[in-house]
């Protein structure tokens, strides 16, 4: 009898994977009902990491959405599938135990079925209380290994780990290839050892297109004992996603495997849907890069979603690049010889800096260490010179035990800066603090909401939750989409910078007579926040702000520049991100 393939809805990662937001809770209501009349999935990924921190930044509240987003596929008997970061649960930077505990109680009273739970270095001791409280509260504990290809992440290591998910009570396994860049043979071994020691437990493979080998690693887990494939659908898949539904059923069928039928006329209604959510208010915050495919990951093995945001870092120091090459009487670079640069001097980093798995938040690190040890190096400097607490977190084993050794250069330097090395259980850096959130929510006379679901969000985004509650997210976001709009529109009826920077203005003075524009002085990559957290964005507006102020900061070859507003006045209007590359004489933003 031939084996039957079940296959899950990646709807968050889709979103995540493709651009800054998700869908409305109506508009996730509206979609349900035609994903359970597709009759294919018998699992949907419906919410975790980043979903809950952006339905907050758009003023909607994130507990309702889960609950009425898991009902009807949960009533139609499809499991539901949410996404935790194991020491970080669903944020950037690591949870106390009690907000971690409480975080699986919640989802389990929301209508979550499975907890899909990686920590990027695979320390297996971030993912020890992720499995207990999950089985504790009755929901699936599938142990996720964030895949790559290097020297260290080899089959034994791999299975090492497996080894200790089993030994905690993990009742799955997933293999989270987050980049893509998993070779389809290795992983069709990984599993085929699994399944030979493990029978019992049940296999899923999430695997992104971005380089192009996902539908081979596809055919590979499947051959050898895979359970669950994540796929995804258009208009949203393929590019830095996921391999569609459709191509991945057709190709499975063909090797022999039992596949649920699509109806097809289901399909194209959740398709045209999808369609209206982006065209709605949700594609004007898609990075259009993030729909192409790039075999150049394979080198760098960074995530795909990654692109958009290393691109628009590459760009802001070029500039500062190649001024440092012409002082030292060498030839400039083009982006394309700066973009192999970088990818070779990731290459070079990853190993030195202990092989983490390249995802979220251990590839922005290793990446931005790349990244300044080449502006270091333009400017005669050694490499390291520029490394920030959070990178230095990860080399000093703050967030978990590396895969790999460290270089002894690296070994040498944390010396030469009086620094310590963690060997310990990450998890007791960070003392439980939900009493310290009860008490704020009594203060201000917040209700803790149903299965304290309230107060888990207020502990769990902190920021977001206040501002949400305080009508902050809304109005900003409001105002955030009504800029994007304007600006698309100035952007199709222009043909120059300099005519859309001139139809901005006329657009911002009509609206705001009195605003004033502040460019900025410099060329270079502009910074609202240098203390980077886990949401670095323009400032809100309406904030205030008096004469000679900081606004924001500019990078540049020699260092930082400042950027102060002349006069006193209100942001009406933020032109740039962090991030982005700024020309002298850009207009950063408006004050009124």
């Amino acid at each position: 009898m031939a084996k039957r393939i079940k296959l899950c809805l990646v709807y968050r990662d889709m979103w995540q994977s493709s651009g800054k937001y998700q869908p409305r809770v109506d508009q996730l209501k509206e979609i349900a009902p035609v994903i359970v009349k597709m009759g294919c999935f018998d699992r949907v990924e419906t919410n975790g990491g980043a979903f809950e921190q952006v339905n907050l930044l758009y003023g909607e509240n994130p507990n309702k959405a889960v609950r009425e987003w898991t009902k009807p596929l949960r009533e139609a008997g499809i499991q539901t599938q949410m996404l935790e970061r194991g020491l970080n649960g669903l944020r950037m930077f690591p949870v106390p135990a009690d907000v971690r505990r409480l975080m699986f109680k919640v989802k389990k009273a929301q209508g979550v079925d499975v907890v899909r739970s990686f920590c990027g270095l695979n320390d297996y001791r971030n993912l020890e209380l992720s499995i207990k409280y999950a089985n504790e509260f009755g929901l699936i504990s599938q142990a996720a290994l964030s895949i790559t290809h290097s020297p260290v992440h080899t089959i034994e290591h791999y299975m090492e780990i497996v080894d200790k998910y089993v030994e905690y009570g993990a009742k799955e396994i997933g293999l989270k290839d987050m980049a893509g860049i998993g070779r389809p043979v290795t992983l069709g071994k990984l599993v085929k050892c699994i399944k030979e020691k493990y029978p019992q437990i049940v296999i899923q493979y999430h695997g992104h297109t971005g380089p192009g080998l996902s539908m081979a690693s596809v055919l590979e887990v499947c051959k050898n004992g895979a359970d669950i494939i994540d796929v995804a659908m258009e208009p949203l898949s393929w590019g830095m996603v996921h391999p569609d539904v459709i191509a991945v059923r057709a190709m499975l069928l063909d090797a022999g495997f039992e596949v649920a039928d699509i109806d097809m006329n289901a399909y194209m209604e959740a398709r045209a849907l999808t369609q209206k959510f982006m065209d709605d208010f949700l594609g004007y915050f898609i990075e259009p890069k993030n729909k192409i495919c790039t075999s150049l990951l394979l080198g760098c093995g960074l995530p795909g979603g990654m692109m958009g945001s290393m691109m628009a870092d590459l760009n802001g120091l070029q500039d500062a690049i190649n001024m440092a090459l012409r002082n030292h009487g060498q030839r400039e670079l083009t982006q394309d010889e700066l973009l192999v640069k970088l990818f070779n001097e990731v290459q070079y980093v990853w190993p030195k800096v202990g092989t983490p798995g390249l995802v979220t938040p251990f590839s922005q690190y290793v990446k931005n260490i790349a990244l300044m040890n080449i502006l270091a190096e333009a400017q005669g400097k050694p490499r390291y010179s520029s490394m920030d607490k959070n990178m230095w977190d990860m080399i000093l084993g703050r967030c978990g035990r590396l895969p790999g050794p460290l270089a002894p250069e690296i070994v040498e330097l944390a010396k030469e800066k009086g620094y310590e090395f963690f060997t310990g259980v990450p998890q007791d850096n960070y003392p439980d603090e939900l009493p310290k959130y009860r008490a704020m929510m009594e203060e201000r006379g917040w209700d803790m909401g149903e299965d304290e679901e309230e107060l888990f969000e207020l502990a769990m985004h902190e920021r977001q939750y206040i501002d949400y509650k305080e009508g902050r997210a809304k109005m900003n976001f409001e105002r955030s989409l009504e800029e994007a709009k304007k600006k698309a529109a100035a952007q199709r009826k222009t043909k120059s910078p300099e005519e859309f920077k001139q139809a901005m203005q006329e657009m911002v003075l009509e609206k705001h007579p009195q605003s004033f524009a502040v460019e900025a002085p410099v060329s270079g990559q502009l910074f609202w926040e240098l203390a980077v957290g886990e949401k670095s964005m323009e400032k809100p507006i309406g904030t205030q702000y008096k004469a000679q102020d900081i606004l924001c900061f500019i990078q540049t070859y020699y260092g930082q520049e400042e950027v102060r507003v002349p006069m006193d006045g209100m942001l009406v209007m933020a032109m740039a991100h962090q991030g982005d590359k700024v020309q002298k004489g850009d207009i950063i933003a408006f004050l009124k």
